[in-house]
């Protein structure tokens, strides 16, 4: 298992600061540089035997870009994220980029607007960059619903936010197009369908660039009261923007940039509004971040877990490799020395950075790599993801489904003996949508601000019985993947 080398976490600093300055030590002398790689991954994506059906569950409100930026376009709802208010009730909860949050009712289609962060005074601004920025997650307490509870009534959201609108944490002098925001809500009364209560800010880093911004909030649904990871909120961070990680946040252990953080929402430590717990891995550490725990990623906008605790991170790639990593306490993932299980030729003398290339036979593998990959041959950028732990599609359970935001196709993995740096086999997931065999893309793409041609913008959501959903967001539609059989 090729994870951090075997070394005393204490020892890493140093080793990756010498892999970084002396890169002939892991790829020789200049005469024997390797070449780039055209096709990094030659093998290609079959389609599996699985075959699911799609049915539509309901459409969300239409909302609109504040239009400041070129990458506004005509997506009739910016939907992020579908997720459980984890109640009992059976509600679930979705974001719109634009600010909207929503409680919506997937057996009877109803769609309820619980707050709009417009109408808060919170400083919030997707203009940056509509499609990267605005409200990027959010999370329920496990006591959400649990009167007396501390966290009762507690719920969390992440934005962006007007640089210098509050007092951040890190980076407040690296601000040039906006800050990330964690939010605290309290609700009144959480059976409630439309927010009543109070608000506080909770944690802000700037953002040099507009892109690659915060991501997932979430708590370990399998962490049980008690436990250490208990309550314990999780949220990840992107390099801080623009390509390449120009100011190498992804292995800075100083800037929480590029990373999975970890914090308790519910204490205060070191003048802090919140707490750093006590068993994260670098807390302790002269010059690390201790809210840190585990870094070197370049855009983990979305992880999950499965029921074993185990987390499952979908990190984005640059211009070719799109991963797959096992979430572990400490860890490194590479970039941006490393993409996928590739060298990217950053910080060595003679090679180009953009294309990736083969690693040296004698590498000093210090990285945890991923546990499956696809490179840009078959899709275009790693988005939401989840262990299928419903029960209507017996041939899912147990398989880890996870969606290529642009070209809209649905992969599986077997999650069993997932082996850091010996990427599993990648299958596609087949769909049929009303009775017919089809890609995804066909049904909801629509234009495309990136490049031409079209985006489907798909993620994944889930609800409280482990059933998948599909959010797209040129119709702003949500759908559910359900049994062959039951359409």
């Amino acid at each position: 298992m090729n994870v951090l080398k075997r070394l005393p976490i204490a020892s890493l600093p140093f080793f990756i600061a010498s892999f970084s300055a002396f890169p002939g030590l892991a790829f020789g002398a200049q005469d024997e540089l390797p070449p780039p790689l055209t096709d990094p991954i030659p093998q290609k994506i079959r389609k599996g035997e699985i075959v699911v059906g799609v049915i539509d569950r309901f459409q969300m409100p239409r909302t609109k870009d504040v239009r400041h930026g070129g990458s506004a376009t005509d997506a009739f709802a910016r939907i992020q994220y579908l997720k459980p208010v984890g109640d009992g009730s059976g509600r679930v909860a979705v974001c719109d980029l634009r600010g909207q949050f929503y409680l919506a009712n997937p057996e009877d289609g109803s769609v309820q607007l619980y707050l709009d962060h417009n109408a808060f005074p919170i400083a919030f601004d997707a203009t940056m960059m509509p499609n990267e920025t605005g409200f990027l997650g959010f999370a329920f307490h496990p006591e959400f619903s649990r009167m007396g509870k501390p966290g009762y009534g507690k719920f969390y959201t992440a934005i962006s936010a007007t640089s210098g609108s509050g007092e951040a944490d890190y980076l407040k002098d690296d601000a040039a197009s906006h800050e990330s925001v964690v939010v605290e809500w309290t609700a009144d009364n959480p059976a409630t369908n439309t927010f009543a209560g109070s608000h506080r800010e909770v944690f802000r880093i700037g953002q040099f660039a507009p892109n690659h911004s915060i991501g997932t909030l979430a708590f370990n649904p399998a962490a049980k009261p008690g436990t250490a990871d208990y309550g314990k909120l999780y949220f990840c961070l992107g390099d801080g923007g623009s390509a390449f990680d120009p100011k190498d946040y992804g292995q800075s252990l100083q800037s929480p940039h590029g990373a999975i953080l970890r914090i308790d929402p519910l204490q205060r430590s070191a003048g802090r509004a919140y707490g750093i717990p006590v068993d994260n891995p670098f807390i302790g550490r002269s010059g690390a971040a201790p809210e840190i725990w585990a870094y070197g990623l370049r855009h983990p906008q979305h992880f999950s877990w499965d029921g074993s605790g185990r987390m499952f991170i979908a990190d984005i790639g640059q211009n070719q490799v799109e991963e797959v990593n096992l979430g572990v306490p400490g860890a490194n993932y590479g970039w941006r020395l490393r993409e996928g299980t590739f060298s990217t030729g950053s910080g060595v003398p003679g090679l180009t950075v953009g294309p990736v290339y083969h690693l040296p036979i004698q590498d000093s593998q210090i990285f945890t790599d991923p546990v499956a990959q696809y490179d840009h041959d078959e899709a275009r950028a790693i988005g939401s993801g989840y262990v299928y732990e419903g029960s209507r599609i017996e041939a899912l359970i147990g398989k880890y489904i996870f969606a290529d935001i642009v070209l809209g196709r649905l992969f599986y993995i077997d999650t069993d003996n997932l082996k850091p740096g010996k990427p599993t086999e990648i299958r596609e997931l087949r769909v049929a949508i009303n009775g017919k065999e089809q890609d995804l893309i066909d049904v909801v793409g629509y234009p495309n601000t990136y490049r031409p041609g079209p985006r489907a913008d798909l993620r994944l959501g889930v609800d409280e019985s482990g059933e998948l959903y599909l959010l797209s967001k040129g119709d702003g539609r949500v759908r559910q993947i359900v049994p062959l059989d039951s359409i």
